[in-house]
């Protein structure tokens, strides 16, 4: 029983290691590939719902519609570069110095600096808007909400 017959071929263990080794091999190369699959369709669906997206907020439109647009997109300054190298910090160096040599030239400075820093800082920043303040009761208290329904309720 435990030894094979001489008409069949003998396989050792290694080579019966090696057999699983192959099939094992097989099975991961496989899923690897089925996956590989399944992902590249996953990613074009996203980009399907993507590219729908965007669509729906497209506002191109609208531009004909507003000639403002327009006139705002080239009065606006172009957007500052993140990225400083030695060659824009020179550039700014020199214009920021440049505009502090006018900013200590200018007679309103020198009359009253401060005054004129204030004044300055006042002109630059957006007014603000005030809120509407709360109704508060004769002691001060802020009102109270209360609902009648509740309180007829309670007294029956």
């Amino acid at each position: 029983m435990g030894k094979p017959s001489k008409g069949s071929e003998v396989t050792t263990k290694s080579d019966k290691k090696f057999d699983k080794k192959l099939q094992f091999y097989t099975k991961v190369k496989d899923t690897v590939t089925s996956l590989a699959v399944q992902k590249e369709i996953g990613k074009k669906k996203k980009i399907r719902t993507r590219q729908k997206k965007l669509k729906a907020y497209d506002l191109s439109n609208l531009s004909e519609f507003l000639p403002e647009f327009n006139a705002l997109q080239k009065s606006a300054l172009p957007a500052p570069d993140l990225k400083m190298n030695c060659k824009r910090r020179q550039k700014l160096v020199l214009t920021e110095g440049e505009r502090l040599n006018k900013v200590l030239d200018h007679p309103a400075f020198q009359a009253d600096p401060i005054g004129s820093i204030f004044q300055h800082l006042q002109s630059q920043q957006p007014p603000v808007e005030e809120k509407p303040k709360k109704k508060t009761n004769t002691n001060g208290s802020k009102k109270r909400n209360r609902k009648k329904g509740k309180a007829d309720s309670m007294e029956i």
